[in-house]
């Protein structure tokens, strides 16, 4: 893929997770996909995305970089959002926080294979 046709897949697969679209996630994401070194496949990162809005309900995802040497972007997620009960292990029970996610995806054959991502849970510490 050239640098625009990932670049274009990319805002394609983040309409798609901020519209909820699971059943089309297929067209944005591997069958065998991993996540931070794991083998997962599709159904178990549909399974974390969904994981995230229910622990989330208004989680939406911002793109506020984003860099791209094919088959590699690297992109830096915002949020700012509610989550309810617990997030990452701290206790934030509804309160409104803003952090970051950098996350480095690896695209083949028109779809995201690889993830890595890191999220800045020391911000969501520093605001509960």
């Amino acid at each position: 893929m050239t640098r625009e046709e990932i670049m274009v897949a990319y805002r394609a697969y983040i309409a798609c997770l901020n519209g909820r679209d699971w059943q089309d996630l297929h067209q944005f994401v591997g069958k065998d996909v991993i996540y931070n070194g794991t083998r997962i496949g599709l159904e178990g990162y549909a399974g974390m995305l969904a994981a995230d809005v229910r622990a989330i309900p208004d989680l939406q995802f911002t793109i506020a970089a984003l860099v791209c040497d094919p088959p590699v972007i690297a992109v830096r997620l915002a949020f700012d959002c509610s989550p309810v009960g617990d997030l990452f292990g701290l206790a934030v029970n509804g309160k409104q926080v803003r952090f970051d996610e950098h996350v480095f995806y690896e695209f083949h054959d028109g779809r995201i294979q690889k993830v890595w991502s890191l999220i800045d849970k020391a911000a969501i510490a520093a605001q509960i």
